[in-house]
């Protein structure tokens, strides 16, 4: 019997062991999957408590968890407001990780932990002249009560706008026709469009572009590429996706877009070191470390960092009006160009309002003139995507091109997308622009191109 006793003790005690011996590898060698699902979460509820005024336990519970991955469950999170600081990790301490708020620009991942670093990275915005709210959109933020009966029905359907939708918004000859929230979002929450980030981006190049300072065919574009292949890449490439660089956009684990958005506290060094992998201006591969690219050259291409910081905001959201817009830097205060913008539905549906006019706003040319009609055109390398940032066919036709007309849109419909069912469809012809946000995986199959093509049909000739 003494015997049992002593082997149940010794085997309890390798038990304990074993677990402690886990835990310390947890605490001090997290795996990469674990460091960025705390990177994750904590950016996720750092920029939505900060920016958009939420609660840290809905974000977490709601927003975090929408990608469905197990780890994510176990995430919990600290919200310091006097500080500006989140830190996130698996039950609290396991592969922890922290995001901190900095002025005027949202929040940053903060991989290494250098909190001190990164505030060090911020902008002062100037009170500025706001328009009266009582003018209407897009001057102010008023909305014209008479609405379409019609239109009521398409955007009030539960299948036209989507599970897990948040804004919709539409806008036809210049004024917003109709717009609906949903529970716990209004017209005054600003919202993560994510990869529609990266049309914006590309608009922020084309005013650089207007003033001289970039060229699309720009090529050399950073120091190491010079000595290789990468010195054929021209800037057109890039906004393309069809530099040939290697870049791994799967979501689903630890890949070269989850690595650098959590893991790197220098992103556009991350991406760039990338090599070669396929001919340059021939291969079509979506990434967000293209994206990222861009913004540190045209970063560069201001020179002064503290100008640099502040360009969004003076040469394209104050002109616009769109007061709500932050747009995030990673800590080495280069603007993730790629998915951290965030935006009221009103503010979004002025950018694509924008594009529509073709760069022009109150009769000024923000951006060069011809630009918006040369992003929108199809790109060599692609029959889905445009020559600049935008896609030309919508979510899921990506593999089948002239999807959009068969479904009665019309043939100049082009598109702003991003991750989880964000998206602005610009239809020229139609005078048209509708602004759908949410959370909406895409494992739901919700295609926005149904509520569109019922809102050509219904505001026709309108």
């Amino acid at each position: 019997m003494r015997a049992v006793v002593k082997f149940i003790k010794w085997l309890l005690g390798l038990v304990v062991l074993a677990v402690a011996a886990l835990v310390a590898w947890l605490y001090f060698a997290p795996p990469e999957l674990i460091r960025v699902g705390s990177g994750y979460s904590a950016k996720i509820v750092c920029s939505n408590v900060f920016i958009a005024g939420r609660d840290p336990n809905e974000v977490l519970a709601v927003d975090v968890q929408a990608p469905g991955h197990p780890l994510l469950r176990l995430m919990k999170v600290s919200v310091d407001k006097e500080r500006g600081l989140v830190s996130a990790g698996l039950f609290w301490v396991l592969g922890k990780s922290v995001a901190v708020e900095r002025d005027g620009l949202g929040c940053a991942s903060v991989p290494n932990g250098d909190t001190g670093k990164a505030r060090q990275t911020s902008v002062r915005i100037e009170p500025l002249t706001v328009t009266s709210q009582d003018a209407l959109w897009p001057e102010g933020e008023r909305v014209e009560d008479s609405q379409s009966p019609e239109v009521s029905k398409i955007v009030d359907a539960a299948a036209m706008a989507g599970i897990g939708m948040r804004a919709v918004v539409v806008v036809k000859n210049g004024r917003i026709v109709a717009e609906r929230y949903g529970d716990g979002f209004s017209a005054r929450t600003p919202l993560l469009g994510w990869s529609m980030t990266k049309t914006v981006n590309a608009a922020i190049v084309g005013t650089l572009v207007k003033d001289g300072k970039m060229a699309l065919d720009n090529k050399g574009l950073f120091a190491p590429w010079k000595a290789d292949g990468r010195a054929a890449i021209s800037l057109a490439d890039m906004m393309a996706m069809s530099s040939g660089l290697e870049f791994n956009e799967d979501y689903g684990d630890v890949a070269d877009v989850t690595r650098m958005l959590y893991l790197e506290p220098d992103m556009a060094s991350f991406a760039d070191a990338k090599p070669l992998a396929g001919e340059v201006g021939k291969v079509f591969s979506y990434s967000s470390g293209t994206a990222v690219m861009l913004s540190r050259l045209w970063q560069d291409a201001i020179g002064d960092k503290a100008k640099a910081l502040a360009w969004p905001r003076a040469a394209l959201f104050e002109p616009l009006g769109m007061h709500s817009a932050v747009l995030e830097t990673d800590e080495q205060g280069t603007f993730v160009g790629s998915s951290y913008l965030y935006a009221t539905a009103h503010d979004w549906a002025r950018f694509g309002q924008f594009l529509l006019q073709g760069g022009v706003w109150n009769g000024a040319a923000i951006l060069p003139p011809g630009f918006v009609d040369w992003m929108r055109q199809q790109a060599p390398a692609s029959k889905v995507y445009g020559k600049g940032q935008v896609w030309i066919e919508g979510p899921g036709d990506e593999e089948n091109p002239g999807a959009g007309a068969a479904a009665g849109l019309p043939k100049d419909t082009y598109w702003m997308e991003g991750h989880d069912g964000q998206t602005v469809a610009i239809v020229p012809s139609e005078q048209l622009v509708v602004v759908r946000l949410g959370l909406t995986p895409a494992k739901l199959g919700y295609r926005p191109q149904t509520m569109v093509a019922a809102l050509v049909k219904a505001l026709h000739q309108r």
